[in-house]
C-alpha cells in the first residue's frame, strides 16, 4: 500500500489532509515537526511526504535536504502559506517534486500526490537496477592483489585521470573499467565498450571516429564513431594492443586536443570523453617491436592498474564460486547448489590458464551435471573437461 507522511505543525491541516488522502485509500502517517518527521522518515519508507516549509525546531527545506542525504526515494511535495517564488525555486533545488500553496485546491494536490508515486515507484525501480548491475560488476575477493585493485579503483574514479588496465584474459579487466565508470561523476553517461582486437585493421578508425557518406565504398551513410558516442562518459578501448598504428596516431590527437575527425571528412569534432584502455600485451615490449606508439602509452597511462590472474589470488577462489554458484542458479531459476570443502580445497589447487573467465565458465558446468552437492569426484571428473 502507498505510504503517506504529512509533516506541519498545525494539527488542522494535518487532520484534513489525512481525511482527504484516507478517502482516496492511502495509508496515512504524520508528523508535527521537522524533527518528529525525520526519526519517520528514517525508519519507514515513504512514497510522498506533504511537508511544511516553516516549521519550529527543523523546517521544511532543511527536512527535505537531510531526507535526501540519508537516499531516500522519498517524493517531497512542499507546502507553504508563502507562495512566492523564492521559496518554490529554493523547494525544487533542494530536490522537492512539487510545491503547493495553502490553503491547496483538492484537485491539484491529488493529481501532485498520484504523481509523485509514479516518480517514487520510477526512482525506486531505477535505483534497483543500479544496485542489480553494480552486483554483476562486483570484483569479488579478499586478496591482497585484489584490495590493491580494489583501493586503486576508489582513488582514481572521482578523478578524469585516464586509466591504463593491464593483466592477463579472462582476469576482470574490463570488471574495473566498469567500476570505475560507475562510481566516477561521468556514471549517467554512457559508457561505450570497444574490443580493439575484434575489429579488422581497416574498420577500427571508422568505428572509433565515424565515418561521412561516401568516405569508402560501402559507406552509404554517414556513421557516428564510437568517441562521438562517449561524449560526455567514458570510452573503454578494450585490447588496444592490438590497435593499428594508424588509429593510434588518431587516439593520441583525440586524447591531445578533445577533438575528432570522421574518415572521410574534414570537419573538427569536439569531444568530451574519459578514456580508459585494457591490454593483455606487454606494451613496453610492443613498443621495443615498433608495434604500439610510445607518445600514446605515456597518455593513456596516467593510472596504471595491474588485475593479477587467478594463479596469484588463489585465495579468492572460495568467494568466487561461490558468487557465480548462486549467479548462476538465479539465471537458472533453481536453488543454488553447494560444493562440499575438500571439493573446494582442489579447485584451488587447479592451473586456471583461462582465469576468472575459466572459473566460471567449471562452476556453471558442475551445476548443469552434478546433484544439488558437488563432490571432490564431481570436480575431478568435470572441472578439466575443455579448459
Amino acid at each position: 500500500m502507498v505510504k503517506i507522511i504529512i509533516v506541519d505543525d498545525e494539527k488542522n491541516i494535518r487532520d484534513a489532509l489525512r481525511d482527504i488522502l484516507e478517502y482516496e485509500g492511502y495509508e496515512v502517517d504524520e508528523a508535527k515537526d521537522g524533527d518528529e518527521g525525520l526519526e519517520k522518515i528514517k525508519s519507514n519508507d515513504y512514497h510522498v511526504a506533504l511537508c511544511d516549509i516553516s516549521m519550529p525546531k527543523m523546517d521544511g527545506l532543511e527536512l527535505l535536504l537531510k531526507a535526501g542525504e540519508m537516499g531516500r526515494s522519498t517524493q517531497f511535495i512542499m507546502v507553504s502559506a508563502y507562495g512566492n517564488v523564492e521559496n518554490a525555486v529554493e523547494a525544487t533545488k533542494r530536490g522537492a517534486y512539487d510545491f503547493i500553496t495553502k490553503p491547496p485546491d483538492l484537485n491539484r494536490l491529488l493529481i501532485s500526490v498520484r504523481n509523485a508515486i509514479e516518480k517514487y515507484k520510477l526512482v525506486a525501480e531505477a535505483n534497483q537496477l543500479k544496485k542489480r548491475i553494480y552486483k554483476i560488476n562486483e570484483i569479488v575477493g579478499n586478496s591482497d592483489p585484489i584490495r590493491r585493485v580494489k583501493e586503486s579503483i576508489e582513488r582514481v574514479a572521482p578523478t578524469e585521470a585516464r586509466v591504463l588496465i593491464t593483466g592477463p584474459n579472462g582476469s576482470g579487466k574490463e570488471l574495473v573499467a566498469k567500476q570505475i565508470h560507475e562510481r566516477s561523476s561521468r556514471a549517467h553517461m554512457p559508457l561505450v565498450e570497444v574490443n580493439c582486437a575484434a575489429i579488422p585493421s581497416e574498420l577500427i578508425e571508422s568505428e572509433l571516429f565515424g565515418h561521412e557518406k561516401g568516405a569508402f565504398t560501402s559507406a552509404i551513410k554517414q556513421r557516428i564513431g564510437k568517441f562521438e558516442q562517449a561524449s560526455g562518459g567514458t570510452i573503454f578501448l578494450d585490447e588496444i594492443g592490438d590497435m593499428s598504428l594508424s588509429a593510434q596516431a588518431k587516439v593520441l590527437r583525440a586524447l591531445q586536443e578533445n577533438k575528432i575527425t570522421r574518415v572521410g571528412g574534414e570537419k573538427e569534432i569536439k569531444v568530451n570523453v574519459r578514456v580508459i584502455a585494457a591490454t593483455n600485451k606487454d606494451l613496453r615490449r610492443e613498443i621495443q617491436d615498433g608495434n604500439f606508439r610510445e607518445d600514446l602509452f605515456h597518455r593513456l597511462s596516467v593510472i596504471l592498474i595491474y588485475v593479477p590472474p587467478l594463479a596469484e589470488r588463489a585465495v579468492d577462489i572460495p568467494l568466487l564460486a561461490d558468487k557465480f554458484l548462486h549467479d548462476i542458479a538465479e539465471e537458472y531459476g533453481s536453488a543454488p547448489k553447494r560444493i562440499l570443502p575438500e571439493a573446494m580445497q582442489h579447485l584451488q589447487t587447479l592451473p586456471w590458464t583461462g582465469n576468472v573467465r575459466e572459473l566460471r565458465n567449471v562452476i556453471e558446468r558442475l551445476i548443469i551435471l552434478c546433484g544439488d552437492i558437488i563432490t571432490l569426484d564431481d570436480v575431478k571428473l568435470y572441472a578439466s573437461i575443455g579448459s
